[in-house]
This record gives C-alpha cells, structure tokens and sequence, in this order.
C-alpha cells in the first residue's frame, strides 16, 4: 500500500492548483488491479495525520481513495466558511473539488470506474449530498456518511434522496449536536426506497471513527464534553465492518455482476 500527496486538475470554479492525497491498494494483497475508487472528503479540520490514516485504511482494504484537500485555496481559516456556504447551498468550489477528485479516479488505469465516497464530520455531510443525482458527479455507488448533518426539514431530505445511491451511515448516540440525526435517516431513505445500513452507537459521539482526537487542543475538552467528541474504538471497528461490507457489496459485486451480464 502507498499513500501519495498528488496534485489534481482543478475544474471550472474549483480550487486552482487543488492537491489531494492518493492511496493505492498494495499489489501483493490485492493483486495488480483494477480496484474500485473512493472519494473521501475530509472533517472540518483539514487534511491531517488522522484523515490521511482514513485514506490509508480504504486503500488497505482495497480500494484506490483519494481525499481532495478541500482547502488548498487557503487553509481552513480562509475556506471553512466558504465551504460550509457551498454545503449549504448544495453547489460551489467544494463541490467542483470533489468531482475533479472523482474524475481523476475514474480516469486511472488503476480504477475499475465504479466510485463511492465517504465523508467525516463535515465531510459525512457532503458525502450525503453526494449521494444525490442532482449533485455534481452524482449519484455515486454507494455512499458513507459519517456522522454527517442532515437537512433541516424533512421534505428537504425527502427531495435530496430521491433516486440516491446506496448509503451507509453511522452516528454516536452521544453527539449532542446530532441528536435523532440516525433515525431520521434511516426512515427517509427506507422512505425513498434507497438500500442502506444506518446505525446509532450509544457509547459513540461526534469523530469516533478517529483513531486519535483532532482540532485546535485547547477546544477538545468543550468538543469532548458537547460532542463526546473522540475515538471510540470498539463502535469504530463494527462502523469500518460495516462500511468495507457496504462498499464490497456496491462497488465490487455489483462490479462484477455488470461484467457477467
């Protein structure tokens, strides 16, 4: 397995000189490829230690993953909030970033051109947006959202997954800031017919799937004691189970039966 920093070719309204991070399935466990993409979109923080070891792990378990640094412009200081605006919105540089990251992996001669995306944090809640038709590069194979804030009303969720993409989600039942967030996604995409696994775990809050804390150090005994922000090991290893069982039943059994047919 290696994990590379790359530079992406920026699209139209995207970050100009937009860098990403590569990871790439070892050849001796995985054989010599074709393997499925995914697109990983970062927390709130940036690209650090944490979420290139993320990347890292997608490319362990066999899959080609690239993470764009959705603040090469910048920084987090000068992009969060641009950011946040584009989430909002449901278009703008972030997104245009995103879709280069995933056209650059459908692009490769490594990639079998099926392609999920998985998000964190802030990242969980573009992966959700990303499982929509009506978003750029949308709607992927299968999606993970991770703790990702949904829409505010329900007819806005309703509209969002109409003809999504599989989606696998995963909550901490100690995140203030998400509360219910897992149950009201798990009725509106049974509501929308969309196949999916979502899952609350009780003794989990806000970044669990994080194997170290993350964020300015002063502010992670607030975010601990609001969030229960922080790593949570067990949940994570039954979330990272059920996330590798979602992607290899959408990005590569499905794969394989489009080439049998």
């Amino acid at each position: 397995m290696s994990l590379r920093e790359v530079q992406l070719a920026p699209r139209p309204g995207g970050s100009p000189g937009l860098r990403g991070v590569l990871g790439v399935p070892d050849r001796a466990s995985h054989g010599e490829g074709p393997w499925p993409g995914v697109v990983v979109v970062h927390e709130a923080f940036g690209v650090d230690d944490v979420m290139r070891r993320q990347v890292e792990r997608l490319a362990q378990a066999g899959y080609l993953a690239l993470m764009p640094d959705l603040f090469t412009a910048g920084g987090a200081r000068k992009c969060l909030t641009a950011t946040f605006r584009a989430l909002a919105a449901g278009h703008g540089r972030a997104f245009e970033d995103v879709e280069a990251a995933r056209s650059q992996l459908v692009a490769l001669a490594e990639c079998t051109g099926r392609v999920g995306v998985i998000g964190f944090c802030m990242g969980g809640a573009f992966a959700l947006q990303l499982a929509s038709p009506s978003r750029p590069g949308g709607p992927y194979a299968a999606s993970s959202v991770n703790y990702g804030r949904l829409p505010g009303s329900d007819a806005e969720l309703d509209a969002l997954l109409a003809g999504a993409c599989p989606v696998v989600g995963s909550y901490g039942g100690r995140d203030a800031s998400l509360k219910g967030a897992a149950d009201r996604l798990d009725r509106a995409l049974e509501h929308a017919g969309v196949p999916h696994d979502v899952r609350e775990y009780p003794s989990a809050g806000h970044s669990f799937l994080n194997d170290a804390p993350t964020g300015p150090r002063l502010l992670r005994p607030v975010m601990q004691r609001v969030l229960g922000a922080g790593p949570e090991p067990e949940a994570a290893a039954d979330a990272w189970r059920r996330i590798e069982a979602f992607f290899d039943e959408h990005l590569r059994q499905e794969q394989a039966r489009g080439t049998d047919t």
